[in-house]
């Protein structure tokens, strides 16, 4: 585990090392090294995050949580990652008004998700009470 977040680490301070030296001469090329980088680490993420999930879905089922509490939760982690990467790639760019409202969807997004939770969460209450 330490391995490949070092080997990760390395290889994203070397694109970025790669991408504001070209981002001098060539600034579409330069963020196209950004979104390469992004998209080869997310896919890493992508296989390395398989066993992670079972574990988890283990430990949901076992608590006796329903399943649709946990899609909803992971549902809710991809939207966070996605829009992390989609801001910080915008803002890199140059681009914070897109940044921002990719950041609104995002909070928007989670918002809207939650609804379900929350809802079930008050219902709870009414009960003890």
């Amino acid at each position: 585990m330490v391995e490949s977040s070092f080997s990760v680490s390395v290889f994203c301070i070397c694109a970025a090392v790669l991408a504001v030296l070209l981002r001098q001469y060539c600034r579409e090329q330069s963020m196209m090294i950004a979104i390469g980088v992004c998209s080869g680490v997310i896919g890493g993420f992508m296989l390395f995050i398989g066993p992670v999930i079972s574990e988890v879905q283990e430990i949901f089922t076992e608590s006796g949580v329903p399943d649709s509490y946990m899609s909803i939760i992971f549902k809710a982690a991809a939207i966070c990652f996605i829009t992390q990467i989609t801001c910080e790639i915008c803002n890199d760019s140059g681009e914070g008004a897109i940044a921002s409202a990719a950041e609104l969807w995002g909070r928007g997004a989670l918002t809207f998700m939650s609804l379900p939770i929350i809802r079930s969460l008050l219902e709870k209450i009414n009960e003890m009470i």
